[in-house]
């Protein structure tokens, strides 16, 4: 993606359209502070610098990955300074949103294996297949 000539850098639509991303959300970015305010030309339209399209697509790949808005803000700041907390990095929030993940899959294993049991057993009636002795569906297990 090139700058359209004499400009020096690209127009909102360009980096969206680049990124991945609508415009809303290029705009809401930068008024979380993700992305910095960009120059403007003298007729008022934002010009972004190429690497704009790069931190998107990271922006949005964090995302994917399970981190929130608030995480990847706080990761863009901690890469942006040399002199940070040992537990501010990638590498630490990689590791702990790792083990929200798979404690979530856990969880999520769980609730299979109690379908596969209600759909083995042909309950029908969720409050009747609670009232019956041999449910197989652990309503007090799945409370929590």
């Amino acid at each position: 993606m090139t700058a359209p000539p004499g400009t020096g850098g690209l127009r909102s639509g360009q980096v969206a359209a680049a990124a991945g991303v609508n415009l809303q959300t290029l705009r809401y970015y930068e008024r979380r502070g993700l992305l910095a305010e960009p120059a403007r030309t003298p007729g008022g339209h934002r010009l972004y610098p190429a690497e704009a399209v790069t931190l998107l697509r990271v922006i949005k790949t964090a995302q994917r990955l399970g981190f929130t808005l608030d995480e990847v803000a706080e990761l863009l700041e901690a890469g942006a300074h040399r002199h940070r907390r040992p537990d501010a990095g990638l590498r630490a929030r990689a590791g702990a949103k790792l083990a929200e993940v798979e404690a979530k899959i856990a969880d999520l294993r769980t609730v299979a294996d109690a379908l596969r049991l209600a759909l083995d057993a042909g309950c029908d009636d969720l409050v009747v297949c609670a009232g019956e002795r041999d449910c197989p569906l652990p309503f007090a297990g799945l409370a929590g």
